[in-house]
């Protein structure tokens, strides 16, 4: 195929979601010229997301309108190196989205901050416990809460985050999260109005002597104007968050917050339905040179650029950093090697409350309508004597009571038929549910690579995902699942249902598209793709954004920390970079 080479740009960003707009808007401002190339199709609010038809569960829940299609994109899965992993043929565990804003268009806009704690994960417990297990790679992230604090404070601005500071400047807040780190001003917008749900966990949690907050929410409690001056407006409560677009702009992603403003630039331009196949070396392998794509012509372009951000879906950034032979493919067997080193998910169970007399209206919710606790989060309870280091957050959300989706019944209840009818009309508006939200620390035994077998539709091989449950998880969850069990029975409902997390991973069944490592950051290019600024160690013109440089994944959502990275990375190209080009950090 003939490749057609391209005027150049400063900046090519491959990808344009959260991470995409965060450092296009950025840097545009500071007088680059920026391209962004992504693979799936143009979205806006007002034409993709209106509420005449976007409130379609079979075309968004069941039929995966807004995700990646696999016979596009997929990878191969198997828990162990022994198996053969097989290619998924439909997404399942996680969902990755496609199109502009990405899968920061179909989030439900929970937004946490991570822990202090969460930054120093090794340095700090094994300060505190000792060494950690053979086979446990968790590392530090190289960059510290504090460091980063005043850019989860700007993206909490940028997309109006609802909530309630639990510590301000150091000083206890009442009604906020006492375990969170230092926040240097209050939420933008005050939390979101609670339900029969939330209000029965908070008594239940402060019963059992627990700290109860309201979550920080990206749906918006009340009109808001951003300080690029956007507007977003309240939220209706409508349940359509998860897997949709929201046509009221009220939940908070890139299109809401920042596209308007950067779409206007001259300095700025996007490319849509132009798929990134690799990232372009120069001769001596010292320098990125541009990047390799094609669009729905099927002709091929060389798109050149003074620097590359790699700011695609996390296991997208892994395999086109394999597919480019950038840094060195992580080995299992031999510990060496940092490209798809520590792969993590989280590890998710809970409780779900059957009532009898009390209506729960699960109509009236939101992606992030809901009460939380952090007591057994991070290192924020002692973990001495108990096998395992990490925690999660424990809450009740209330998001939704979609028809086709939402059908819980109690133990015993047949799965189909009659009986199962009569449980669901007599359930349907009942329950409520405690979830736990576990961390994945990351082992040597869970990692991404290119698989030998199977290839996409460009003959380029597909990704390998080998990831299973680590002791140190079934004892995390074995721990916490209790504590959400006693929270659900303490809120009073008839009887209590308890879904556990046994056995291998099962990357069928949903449950977070929260994927993290293969591009980690730290402290050493040996043992690290990235330096504390995100920039690759081997290509200093080369950057890399999202949740793959976390070298394990925390008990919380991801996108408030992989907001703050991005913003926290720009700001060192803007400021340190740009005027001298070159390493930022000397290994």
């Amino acid at each position: 195929m003939t490749r057609k080479k391209l005027s150049g740009f400063d900046v090519v960003l491959v990808g344009f979601g959260w991470t995409g707009a965060i450092y296009a808007e950025k840097l545009t401002a500071a007088g680059l010229e920026v391209l962004a190339l992504e693979r799936g199709p143009w979205r806006d609010t007002s034409k993709d997301f209106a509420t005449t038809f976007a409130q379609d569960e079979l075309r968004y829940y069941w039929r995966h309108g807004m995700f990646q299609e696999t016979a596009q994109s997929t990878l191969t899965f198997r828990n162990n190196g022994a198996e053969t992993a097989l290619p998924m043929r439909h997404w399942g565990s996680f969902l990755p989205g496609n199109g502009v804003g990405g899968s920061g268009v179909h989030w439900n806009g929970q937004t946490y901050r991570f822990l202090p704690s969460d930054f120093l994960a090794r340095s700090h417990n094994e300060e505190r416990y000792g060494p950690l297990p053979d086979g446990m790679t968790v590392q530090d992230y190289g960059v510290t809460y504090d460091e980063l604090e005043p850019h989860f404070d700007y993206f909490e601005k940028i997309c109006g985050i609802c909530g309630k500071a639990g510590n301000l400047n150091g000083q206890t807040s009442p009604g906020g999260n006492p375990f969170e780190g230092a926040r240097s001003s209050e939420y933008p917008n005050p939390p979101m109005q609670m339900t029969f749900s939330q209000d029965r966990f908070e008594a239940s949690a402060r019963d059992f002597g627990l700290n109860p907050f309201p979550v920080p929410s990206a749906n918006m409690s009340r009109a808001y104007v951003n300080p690029l001056g956007l507007q977003l407006a309240p939220c209706t409560y409508c349940g359509f968050c998860e897997k949709y677009g929201c046509g009221n702009y009220s939940k908070s992603s890139p299109q809401t917050t920042i596209l308007p403003v950067l779409m206007e630039r001259p300095n700025f331009t996007l490319r849509t339905e132009s798929e990134v196949l690799s990232i372009d070396k120069s001769p001596d392998g010292s320098r990125v040179t541009g990047v390799t794509y094609v669009d729905t012509s099927g002709d091929s372009f060389f798109q050149p650029a003074e620097m590359v951000v790699m700011c695609a879906y996390p296991l997208e950034n892994t395999r086109l950093m394999l597919l480019s032979q950038i840094g060195t493919p992580y080995n299992p067997q031999t510990g060496k090697g940092v490209v798809g080193k520590n792969y993590c998910y989280q590890v998710m169970s809970g409780a779900t409350v059957f009532f009898e007399d009390e209506f729960t209206n699960g109509f009236v919710g939101a992606g992030a309508l809901g009460m939380a606790v952090d007591d057994y989060n991070g290192d924020n309870f002692d973990h001495s004597g108990l096998g395992f280091i990490g925690g999660g957050h424990i809450a009740c959300y209330t998001t939704n009571a979609r028809p086709i989706e939402s059908h819980p019944v109690p133990d015993g209840v047949p799965e189909w038929g009659s009986a199962w009818k009569q449980s669901v009309a007599a359930n349907f508006l009942k329950t409520a549910t405690v979830g736990v939200h576990g961390a994945s620390m990351a082992h040597r035994s869970n990692y991404l690579d290119l698989d030998p077998t199977y290839t996409d539709r460009h003959n380029r091989p597909l990704l390998r995902m080998t990831y299973d449950f680590t002791q140190n998880d079934r004892r995390l969850t074995n721990h916490l699942t209790p504590v959400a069990e006693d929270i659900a029975r303490g809120m009073g409902g008839r009887e209590v249902k308890v879904s556990e997390r046994t056995g291998a991973y099962d990357s069928v069944p949903y449950q977070t598209t929260h994927n993290t490592g293969g591009t980690i950051m730290g402290t050493d290019p040996q043992t690290s793709v990235c330096n504390r600024f995100c920039q690759s160690w081997d290509m200093p013109n080369l950057f890399v954004a999202g949740a793959g440089l976390f070298p394990q994944n925390a008990g919380y959502n991801p996108t408030a920390t992989v907001g703050a990275l991005a913003y926290w990375s720009v700001d060192a190209i803007i400021n340190q970079y740009l005027p001298d080009p070159g390493p930022l950090v000397q290994p």
